[in-house]
């Protein structure tokens, strides 16, 4: 078959009555790479400066450049100041009795604290404190704190330790006190972080309950347990007679 672009007199007369397409001009790689930088100078320098080399440069820039530059800036800030308040803590802090009010109660608008109020000499406490110190690393928008129960509450009983308590807007959201509605002495990170996530203080990616599965587990084993028991009842009742 015969190569349409190939120059021959027979090629150019049916080019002439349309019978083929114009041939195509190889392309020239010089005009192509000019065309590439030209189209990347029209990508505006600034857009690729941090803030403080922006401020540097400023005497570079033309004014309509600099009404650009100064928009920018703004979008920038806004950006950055959203990602300091997002994260805004990330680690377990410890707090005291009289840091409470100004810590937790009166803390921010809008922004979710949790407290946990431990004593060192229970192991539930010490457990529970770890699984914190990690669940604030990965919600770092919420703040987590921890105080010695005596600096905050005379006389609080160790049967009611650990105690974790979700505060918003100056009003507990949420309460876990003692050893099993914090969990059990077998607790695991993504059973604290469902609990914390079903009050509201952080947004999980976990997709259900990790204990859910357990629990399923134990209903099944006392229906079980249920069955065999009435099936006994029914044939001692049976012997009786």
């Amino acid at each position: 078959m015969q190569d349409p672009n190939e120059d021959t007199e027979w090629n150019e007369i049916l080019r002439d009555f349309g019978i083929l397409p114009p041939k195509e001009e190889p392309k020239d790689e010089i005009e192509e790479m000019v065309l590439r930088l030209q189209k990347e100078a029209m990508v505006k320098p600034y857009e690729k400066m941090t803030l403080s080399e922006l401020k540097e440069a400023e005497d570079d820039f033309d004014e309509e450049d600099m009404r650009a530059i100064e928009i920018y800036r703004k979008k920038r800030l806004q950006e950055w100041n959203a990602l300091k308040k997002k994260q805004k803590f990330g680690e377990l802090r410890e707090i005291s009795g009289n840091q409470y009010v100004n810590e937790v109660t009166n803390a921010e608008k809008d922004l979710w604290v949790i407290i946990h109020l431990y004593r060192s000499s229970i192991p539930m406490c010490l457990l529970v404190n770890h699984q914190l110190s990690l669940l604030a690393k990965k919600f770092p928008e919420t703040k987590f704190v921890k105080a010695i129960v005596n600096s905050c509450i005379q006389h609080y009983h160790d049967n009611c330790l650990p105690t974790i308590f979700v505060y918003k807007n100056g009003q507990i959201e949420g309460k876990f006190i003692g050893i099993i509605e914090c969990g059990g002495i077998n607790l695991k990170l993504e059973e604290l972080e469902w609990k914390l996530a079903e009050v509201g203080a952080i947004e999980t990616d976990l997709e259900e309950n990790p204990k859910k599965g357990i629990a399923d587990m134990m209903v099944s084993s006392i229906r079980s347990t249920s069955i065999y028991d009435d099936g006994d009842s029914s044939n001692s009742d049976n012997d009786t007679k």
